[in-house]
C-alpha cells in the first residue's frame, strides 16, 4: 500500500494530490508552444505571454550586488530585513511617491519577494470561517493561502465599464460579516488599469466601515506612464487600515533576485514579522543591500517604463488594426483585450483559452487567456526585442500574422 499517498493534507488536495487530470491554463500554453515549435520550428514565436521583465537588472545594481556578495559582513542569516534597507524604502516612497511619515524601524520589512508576503498574511490574520475579498481577475495567492487556512475567498469582478474598479457597494452582506482581508493590486495585473486618488479614498472609508485590512499590492506602482506613480498610503488614514507590498521585480529588473517590502500598519507589520521570522530566515543581505541602491535610484524605473509605454503604443496600434479594443494602459506592462469571437474558416471560440491555444497553434503568436470575468487576453510589453528597430519589426510581425486569421468580435 502507498501510504504517502493518504498522508497529503486536504488543503491540496488529500489522498487524490497528484491524481487531478484537469490541465491549468498556463501548463495549456506552455503544450501548445511545444507543439508549434515542434510542427514549425524555422517559424519564430512571438511570445506576449511572458509575466516579467525581458532585460537583467541594470548594471551598476548588478556591480552593487557583486561589490556586496564580497565582503564577509554580509554572509550571515539577515532575519527580518537590515535596517538599511528599511531606511531606503522610507525615503523611496517619499520621493517617488510623496508618502512621508514611515517609521522605518516599525512600519517597513522586507520579503523574499511579494509572492510569500502575500502567501504569508493569511496566517497572521485568517482563521476557518473568515472571508478574503479579493479582485479577479488577479494574482491568487492570498487566495489560495485564505482557503488553505479554513478561510473562504469572495471574488470582486472587475469590469470594463467600471474602468477595472470594484464595486464596494455590490458587496454582499453575509460576506461582510466575516470579511478580515481586502486585496487589491494596482495598476492591476492582468487588465493595465490604474486606480486613483478617489478610489483609494473610498477603499478607506471602506475599510473602516467595514473593520478590513487592505492589502495593497503594488508590484507595478512605479511602472506609470501618464502620471506620478500612486500609493495607496498618500491617502489619509490608509496606513490606519493597510499595507502595501512593493516589489523589485517589476520596478528595477530585479526578477529572480526575490526582494520586496511591506510597508504601512505598525501591528500589520509587526504581525507579517512574526510569521516570516517562522518561515525564513531573510534575504541574502548582499541583494538588500544592492536594493538600497536601486531604491535610491529610481530613475532607473522611469528608464523601464519609458520603454514599456513605447512597446504599449506600438501594441495598441497593432492590435487595433487586427480589430481588437485596444488602448495604452496608465501603467504596468499589461494590454488587456477582449477575446475574438471567431476567425476566418468558420472558426469558432468558447472561451479565452481557445483563442490562446489557436493564436499559437495557428500564428505562432502567445498570450495569456482570462475567462474569470469575460473572455479577455493579456499582451506583455515585455517580449523579446533586441532594441528599437526590432521592437517595430516585431509588432509588424505580429499584425502581419493576426491580420491573416481574419478574426471575428
Amino acid at each position: 500500500m502507498d501510504y504517502i499517498q493518504m498522508l497529503f493534507a486536504e488543503r491540496i488536495g488529500g489522498k487524490g494530490f497528484g491524481k487531478d487530470t484537469k490541465i491549468y491554463k498556463f501548463e495549456k500554453i506552455k503544450r501548445a508552444k511545444a507543439e508549434a515549435k515542434k510542427n514549425n520550428p524555422a517559424m519564430e514565436l512571438l511570445d506576449f505571454g511572458v509575466g516579467e521583465p525581458d532585460e537583467m537588472a541594470f548594471p551598476i545594481v548588478v556591480e552593487a550586488l557583486k561589490h556586496e556578495s564580497a565582503k564577509p559582513e554580509n554572509r550571515g542569516y539577515a532575519d527580518n530585513g537590515i535596517m538599511e534597507l528599511k531606511e531606503a524604502a522610507a525615503r523611496y516612497l517619499e520621493k517617488v511617491y510623496g508618502v512621508t511619515g514611515i517609521d522605518p524601524a516599525k512600519e517597513v520589512i522586507h520579503s523574499i519577494g511579494s509572492k510569500p508576503a502575500l502567501a504569508m498574511l493569511p496566517d497572521a490574520f485568517i482563521n476557518a470561517g473568515d472571508v478574503t475579498l479579493m479582485t479577479v481577475p488577479g494574482y491568487p495567492i492570498i487566495g489560495t493561502h485564505t482557503e488553505w487556512n479554513g478561510g473562504r475567498v469572495v471574488k470582486l469582478p472587475l469590469v470594463e465599464e467600471r474602468g477595472f474598479l470594484p464595486d464596494y457597494k455590490a458587496i454582499k452582506a453575509v460576506d461582510l460579516k466575516n470579511a478580515k482581508l481586502l486585496y487589491i493590486n494596482y495598476p492591476n495585473n492582468p487588465t493595465g488599469a490604474s486606480a486613483t486618488t478617489e478610489f483609494f479614498k473610498e477603499t478607506v472609508e471602506f475599510a473602516h466601515t467595514h473593520e478590513l485590512l487592505v492589502v495593497h499590492d503594488a508590484a507595478y506602482a512605479a511602472l506609470s506612464f501618464d502620471s506620478a506613480p500612486l500609493s495607496f498610503l498618500s491617502v489619509d488614514g490608509a496606513k490606519e487600515v493597510g499595507i502595501e507590498i512593493h516589489s523589485f521585480s517589476k520596478a528595477f529588473n530585479m526578477t529572480g533576485w526575490r526582494l520586496a517590502f511591506v510597508v504601512g500598519n505598525e501591528k500589520v507589520v509587526g504581525a507579517f514579522g512574526h510569521v516570516k521570522d517562522n518561515c525564513d530566515s531573510g534575504q541574502f543581505i548582499a541583494i538588500q543591500k544592492a536594493g538600497v541602491y536601486a531604491l535610491d535610484n529610481p530613475d532607473i524605473t522611469e528608464k523601464i517604463a519609458a520603454k514599456y509605454k513605447r512597446r504599449l503604443v506600438l501594441m495598441a496600434e497593432a492590435l487595433s488594426e487586427c480589430r481588437f479594443s485596444a488602448s495604452v494602459p496608465k501603467g504596468s506592462f499589461y494590454m488587456y483585450a477582449k477575446a475574438p469571437k471567431g476567425a476566418k474558416g468558420n472558426v469558432k471560440f468558447n472561451s479565452a483559452e481557445d483563442v490562446s491555444e489557436f493564436l499559437i497553434k495557428e500564428a505562432h503568436i502567445s498570450s495569456v487567456p482570462w475567462d474569470d470575468v469575460g473572455a479577455y487576453l493579456r499582451f506583455s510589453a515585455t517580449f523579446a526585442a533586441k532594441g528599437k528597430d526590432d521592437e517595430f519589426r516585431v509588432i509588424e510581425e505580429m499584425k502581419k500574422r493576426l491580420k491573416a486569421l481574419e478574426l471575428e468580435f
